[in-house]
């Protein structure tokens, strides 16, 4: 009850509140996050097939692992971008880089450009979230980190269902070529939304060949490892899950093969809000603990799952784990992170979480091999990773309160 109190409270803040947190430009910035997500969401149900009709069925697992590869990489350098440049310049680059991609990947039809435009893809999203991220909590109070996070988490998310659900409904009715423009249209859209907000890095610099230059500790924040280490145990279940379900649902003769997508999307959105109001209020471990449990659960679920049924309530469990999960990963790392290195801090997040979603994709793909029979066992495996995060956040709370003691 108090929870669902929680809810309700939260949910009427964000529509009648008269705190500045909700104006224009926060708005603008959930548009476009909504926008960008859907643009390369749209693509994913659909790439194993467009692989398969290109002669790579075998490559599957690189579809994901190849575009987290570059994302993971890009990390260090937009995150030290949006520290200099400014973040609206960072959200626009990844922007920039899915229009692109979208056009040219019915240019270059063949296994070997299919794999490299993947890889050149993965650039969006190493630069745009981080920036994005950075911004948020620049404009945002910091006792409502968790709760901004969330609701901008919760559009971000929104494209996780509008997306695959849009591309599975393109896909059905014309080509892939078609799909593809239509990913850079909502691209583009996304930066048309933004490219007239406000820059809110004070000192920033004119870019120059110099500010790419990347030194050992311009790569991670080290005050965010605790975050990092969470995030990136959490998402190997996630790189397993955008590899496999889609096969998975066919072998279960779900025909809309994004159906797991949209109904883990929207049961994320019924919990995003208030997980973070709730981690602001008690806490981001604790908040992230049940996230973790929930978590572990949804892929017990999905890997016993026999039936259309099944499926979807592992799915639906899981949009509550990450729904959990996301805004308070989000403002512990900003909670942790230097003000004057918000990016960096991010960054560091980030490349956390695409290490985390490009390993799970490369040794499920790699021990899938086209046998559904071995996606249960792979699931099982994510979820133990999942205890050890659970562990593992057990672990940093006993030793913060071992320091406290001894100071």
């Amino acid at each position: 009850m108090k929870v669902l109190k929680s809810y309700i409270s939260g949910s009427r803040s964000i529509f009648v509140s008269r705190d500045p947190v909700y104006n224009l430009r926060f708005a603008m910035l959930c548009l476009s996050s909504l926008l960008f997500s859907s643009s390369y969401n749209m693509l994913i149900p659909e790439l194993p097939a467009y692989l398969s009709d290109l002669g790579g069925a075998g490559y599957k697992g690189l579809i994901i692992s190849l575009f987290t590869l570059t994302a993971g990489i890009s990390r260090p350098f937009s995150g030290r971008l949006t520290d200099t440049v400014g973040r609206i310049p960072v959200m626009i680059t990844g922007s920039v880089v899915c229009v692109a991609c979208g056009l040219f990947y019915p240019l270059l039809g063949s296994v070997s450009g299919f794999l490299f435009l993947r890889l050149i893809h993965g650039f969006s999203t190493g630069f745009t979230p981080t920036a994005k991220s950075a911004y948020v909590a620049d404009i945002i109070p910091r006792e409502r980190w968790g709760e901004a996070m969330g609701l901008q988490g919760l559009c971000y998310s929104l494209g996780f269902a509008l997306g695959p659900a849009a591309g599975s409904f393109i896909r059905m009715y014309y080509s892939f070529d078609i799909l593809f423009y239509a990913s850079s249209f909502f691209a583009l859209l996304s930066i048309l939304v933004i490219v007239r907000m406000k820059e809110t890095l004070r000192d920033k610099s004119d870019f120059s060949l110099s500010v790419l230059r990347i030194s050992r500790k311009d790569i991670l924040a080290p005050e965010v490892l605790p975050a990092a280490v969470v995030t990136f145990l959490a998402y190997i279940a996630f790189g397993a899950i955008l590899t496999l379900i889609p096969d998975w649902s066919t072998h279960l003769g779900i025909a809309a093969k994004g159906s797991f997508f949209i109904l883990y999307t929207i049961s994320s959105l019924l919990v995003r809000i208030v997980a973070g109001k709730l981690s602001d209020k008690y806490g981001r471990p604790p908040v992230i603990c049940a996230g973790l449990v929930f978590l572990a659960v949804s892929l017990m679920l999905i890997a016993i799952s026999a039936s259309f049924s099944g499926l979807m309530t592992g799915a639906f469990v899981y949009g509550m784990a990450m729904g959990i999960l996301s805004p308070a990963l989000n403002a512990w790392t900003i909670d942790m992170s230097n003000a004057r290195q918000r990016g960096k801090a991010m960054a560091t997040m980030y490349i956390a979480l695409e290490a985390g979603i490009g390993l799970g994709a490369l040794f499920s793909g790699t021990y899938y091999s086209d046998m559904p029979g071995r996606i249960p066992v792979v699931m099982l495996v994510a979820s133990a990773i999942v205890f050890c995060a659970l562990g593992y956040v057990g672990y940093v709370k006993y030793r913060k309160k071992g320091t406290r003691k001894a100071v």
